[in-house]
Formats: structure tokens, sequence, C-alpha cells
């Protein structure tokens, strides 16, 4: 398997699973003393970035040095960006709706069924997702154009996430705006800016890992399994779910594109006119 060092990643696999877990185990700690497990999302890009430093130490003399800083540094970037982002977000607020919900359905010990259900099931997913970060770091083949194409799509879905976070943090700033539905700027292309930019990164990092067609196709399933989450997963359905019943809502989903970003729909013309 040209241009990979396959033996030593075998071993980072199983370091940095541990990584994952320690991540999300300590997460769970803080979380059952705060009894707030809303503080599990902030854990979510911080145990991709420990992953990403983990996986950068120790495949030092393995893989070539500057796609090595380079994926560590872009999982980096858009693991802290979004830890910051949902650290301000939250500050203040109490549980979340989601977690009340989920630990509703628990039979038996609910402290059990959390660790199980979200802190391990999200240290399971932090590790299969980053699977493109860790294999491209043993790739000894030089940054080509391939590579710049990755950080180009990266870098894409990078400024749609953020600029979408900014641009409803600033909307929801305003008091005139409580009750109203965000459709302006990005929100006024796709419902979910944001989740259509965390998966153009992953898309983008997975293109780091195409060295050759062999880690193109063992690393697949990060970038699907992202988008999946995003999408019918746990992002886009459960999100949708919760504004559906929201003045506005309907008409606004109506004429939005749901992921893809796309011209908003004109509105259908009234019965009887032309």
């Amino acid at each position: 398997m040209t241009g990979t060092d396959w033996g030593a990643l075998g071993l980072n696999l199983a370091v940095t699973a541990a990584v994952a877990g320690a991540v999300l185990l300590a997460t769970f700690a803080v979380a059952v003393r705060r009894r707030l497990h809303r503080i599990v999302d902030i854990a979510w890009g911080l145990a991709f970035t420990a992953v990403a430093l983990a996986t950068w130490l120790l495949s030092a003399g393995h893989g070539d040095d500057w796609r090595r800083l380079l994926v560590c540094a872009a999982t980096a970037v858009w693991g802290l960006r979004l830890a910051a982002h949902i650290a301000r977000r939250s500050r203040g607020h109490g549980e979340d709706p989601r977690y009340t919900a989920l630990l509703d359905k628990a039979r038996g010990n609910r402290t059990r069924y959390a660790l199980r259900t979200v802190y391990l099931a999200q240290a399971a997913l932090v590790w299969l997702i980053s699977l493109p970060v860790q294999a491209a770091s043993y790739s000894s083949v030089p940054l080509n154009a391939l590579t710049f194409c990755g950080i180009a799509v990266w870098a894409l879905g990078l400024c749609f996430e953020a600029v979408g976070d900014h641009q409803l943090a600033r909307f929801k700033q305003d008091p005139s705006h409580r009750g109203r539905i965000m459709d302006q700027g990005l929100w006024a292309w796709t419902r979910h800016p944001n989740y259509f930019g965390d998966s153009l990164v992953w898309w983008g990092l997975y293109l780091l890992a195409c060295t050759a067609w062999q880690p193109a196709l063992a690393v697949l399933p990060s970038p699907v399994l992202m988008t999946l989450l995003l999408t019918v997963g746990s992002g886009k359905r459960l999100l949708e779910k919760h504004m559906a019943d929201r003045p506005g809502y309907a008409a606004y989903a109506a004429r939005t594109s749901g992921f893809l970003p796309l011209p908003p729909k004109k509105p259908a013309p009234a019965k009887g006119t032309r």
C-alpha cells in the first residue's frame, strides 16, 4: 500500500482510541458533577483536536512533515473554533432539551445510561470520523494538487460554518428579532449553513488522506458518517423537529434549501393570479 506506514498507523489508532475515550470520560465526570450534560457538545471539537495532536506527535518520522502539520493544524483550528463557539452560546443556559429527552428514555440508572449512549458513543464517533486525519499523517507522499484541493474545500467549509454561526449570533442579539426565524445571509440559501460547512470541512480533510486508492477507500466512511450525522442523525433532523412549530418556520422551510446552498425559492403565486 504505497506511501503509508500501516504498521505505525495501527499503533496510532489504538492510542487515539484511548485519547478520545479519556477526553469524553473527563467530560462525563465534569457533567455529572455539574448536572449538565450539554457540555459534551463543547468536548466534541476538543476531542478531535486531542486526537489530531496525539497523531501529530506519534507520526513523527513516519509521514511527510508538511502533510502531518497541515492536517493537524486544520483539525485543531476547526475543533477549537467549534468548541469556543458552543461554549459562548451555552453560557448561562440550563440543560439542552435534547439530552433531557434522551435521558428520559433511560431504564434504570440515568447516569450509566448517559455514559453509554452519549459519552462512550461520542468517543467512538470521534475516533472513527478522525480516520482521515490519522491516515494522512502516516503518508510519505509529498503535498500535491489533491492536497491543495482538500485545503480549499476545508477552508470553504470552515468559512461557511463560522460565518453562519456569526450571522445567527448577531441576529439573536437584536431584541427586535425575538421570536423571528433567521432567514438572512447564508441562512437564506440553506437552513443549516453551519452543518453544511461542517460537512465540507470533513470532506476536505478526507482529500488530504487520498494519497493512494487504498487509504482513500479505507477512510471513506469518515466523511460519509459525518454528513449522515449532520443530515439524518442528531443534527438537522432533531433541530428541525424542535423548530417545526415555531411561527413562520414552515414558510421558511418551503423556500429555503434543507442542506445544500441554493437560491431561495420564490413564493408560489396565489390561486387565481398570474
